[in-house]
């Protein structure tokens, strides 16, 4: 089951953001365990791990075309 929205899968389709989300919810983790904040440390790794789960185990699949592009054809006249 996905939990994100059809619009998010669109947003974050790149690669590249789903990881910069993730490693920035993963210093953030680090910064608030070292500083002893226990609330904000729980947190930060709830969303860490639903970042995680989302991002790169439960995201969608692109979908390959099943069948190749037609070449343009000239129009009839």
């Amino acid at each position: 089951m996905a939990m994100l929205k059809p619009n998010d899968v669109t947003w974050f389709r790149p690669l590249w953001r789903r990881i910069a989300v993730t490693v920035f919810l993963a210093v953030w983790c680090i910064w608030e365990w070292l500083n002893g904040d226990m609330f904000w440390s729980l947190l930060v790794t709830a969303a860490l791990a639903y970042s995680l789960y989302n991002f790169f185990y439960a995201f969608p699949k692109e979908e390959e075309a099943s069948q190749p592009p037609l070449p343009n054809e000239p129009p009839e006249e």
